[in-house]
């Protein structure tokens, strides 16, 4: 058996840790936490290789890591329409990406256990009353009471059933017909078709339906080809409880290595990142594919211990980092990571997260202005390109639904849109309409990312 050195599933114990919560009963935590370690794993081993493999070719140039989904998911939101329509959202944004850039798209969502959420402070207060901070349905309930925000073990089960549902249909979907690129291509017709401003997409449109045709006059068609209606899909999440973590941690009877088997990839998150803490300590020990999110504060000494830690054979696809600055901050902090990246020759996925960075208060809502994710976006590809290293993802809060949360992108929503359909348990998500949207501005972003990318390799 392999593993990190001086390294177990539970030795993140013996660190110091944040954002855990306080559970009132230690008994029933231990016995919750004991009734999952019997349970199955929920991915394999062998699904995040396949997912790290794929990620190594992304690190190296040749691929694009579509990553999104829920801030955090629900019990109370969790049905088959809700997955089905986050599927469908999620299949049209990689087609998009995938013929617009002409290279493999890397499908990873947030979804089937991204439950925890971190929180800025412990406790909030409303009308004169605090109470503990809501941390995500797999810890405490949303509702203002002070029963529903007491941590209760119990919703790590919960959280674990509802994981498996969805991770089964999810796979469902992947593999039995629903991902039927003649599907996809029809669903996204229709959102040219609709859109305000869908002269902007109808060229690639175009394209890919020529395409399209072409295919099926050769004889190419799904019936006959798998790779047009099969798709491989992934899962990840935060890696933010770690009681429940550990308890799916899982020695893989090929390898002797011990895999996550809550998701095929967890991240670490901006506020947990401290080298010589839990979340850190766990991570390196595990062998699926890793995020590591980089915000503001962080320097470039630590990032590289931090990279040494997690990846410390610096292995294309072992680690990506995930860049939330803000549409107004990216310019002064991804640069000098990069250098630094660069310089030491890490091999990494340089993704963005044009979500977090980007958080406004607009008529007592929390919202997210399309125009600052757009802006974000394309300074990543832009500072890029200057330093000569390769934009390899984006990772998104979005959802299938037609949701009002952040405001702009085609149809114009405004701060008085806000109330309509304003859904999310955490922060606010792009609707299905604004993220389509956002791939298709992408797409060309890409293809001129890959095609110097490609000249460079070739010299």
């Amino acid at each position: 058996m392999t593993s990190a050195k001086n390294w177990t599933p539970g030795s993140w114990r013996k660190k110091p840790i944040l954002q855990v919560p306080e559970y009132p009963d230690e008994a029933k935590l231990a016995e919750a936490e004991a009734a999952l370690a019997s349970y199955p794993p929920l991915v394999f081993a062998g699904e995040a290789r396949r997912l790290k493999r794929a990620l190594g070719e992304v690190a190296e140039g040749r691929g694009f890591l579509l990553q999104g989904g829920d801030c955090a998911e629900s019990f109370a939101e969790h049905g088959a329409d809700t997955i089905r329509d986050f599927f469908r959202a999620f299949l049209q944004m990689a087609v998009v990406l995938t013929f617009g850039a002409q290279q493999p798209v890397v499908k990873v969502g947030r979804i089937a256990g991204q439950f925890a959420k971190p929180r800025s402070s412990s406790n909030e207060t409303v009308d004169g009353v605090t109470l503990p901070s809501y941390r995500g349905d797999i810890i405490n309930g949303i509702d203002f009471t002070e029963e529903a925000r007491i941590p209760d073990p119990q919703r790590q089960l919960m959280a674990y059933r509802q994981s498996a549902a969805t991770l089964n249909l999810l796979r469902a979907f992947a593999m039995g017909g629903y991902a039927n690129l003649e599907n996809v291509h029809q669903w996204m017709l229709g959102f040219v078709k609709d859109s305000p401003q869908g002269e902007r997409y109808q060229k690639l449109a175009d394209r890919l339906s020529e395409t399209m045709s072409f295919m099926r006059a050769i004889g190419i068609r799904a019936e006959n080809n798998h790779a047009l209606s099969e798709t491989d899909f992934f899962t990840s999440h935060e890696a933010l409880l770690l009681g429940y973590e550990e308890a799916l941690t899982r020695v893989d009877s090929t390898s002797g290595d011990w895999y996550a088997t809550s998701g095929h990839m967890i991240w670490i998150g901006d506020r947990t990142r401290q080298a010589d803490h839990a979340h850190i300590e766990y991570a390196r020990g595990i062998k699926n594919p890793l995020g590591l999110k980089c915000g503001p504060s962080l320097e470039e000494d630590d990032l590289l211990r931090l990279i040494d830690a997690l990846n410390p054979e610096n292995e294309a696809g072992r680690l990506t980092l995930i860049c939330r600055f803000g549409h107004d901050k990216v310019a002064d902090h991804l640069p000098r990571l990069i250098r630094a990246v660069e310089r030491e020759g890490k091999k990494v996925v340089w993704s963005c997260d044009p979500m977090h960075g980007n958080t406004i208060t607009l008529n007592s809502y929390k919202t997210r202005p399309f125009e600052r994710i757009l802006s974000e976006v394309e300074s990543f590809f832009q500072i890029h390109r200057a330093e000569g290293s390769y934009p390899g993802g984006i990772h998104i809060e979005m959802t299938g639904k037609d949701v009002t949360e952040c405001t702009g992108g085609a149809w114009a929503l405004t701060g008085e849109d806000l109330h309509d359909r304003y859904h999310t348990h955490c922060d606010p998500r792009l609707n299905a309409d604004q993220a389509l949207e956002l791939a298709f501005l992408l797409a060309e972003r890409m293809k001129t990312a890959y095609e110097e990318k490609k000249f460079a390799i070739n010299g």
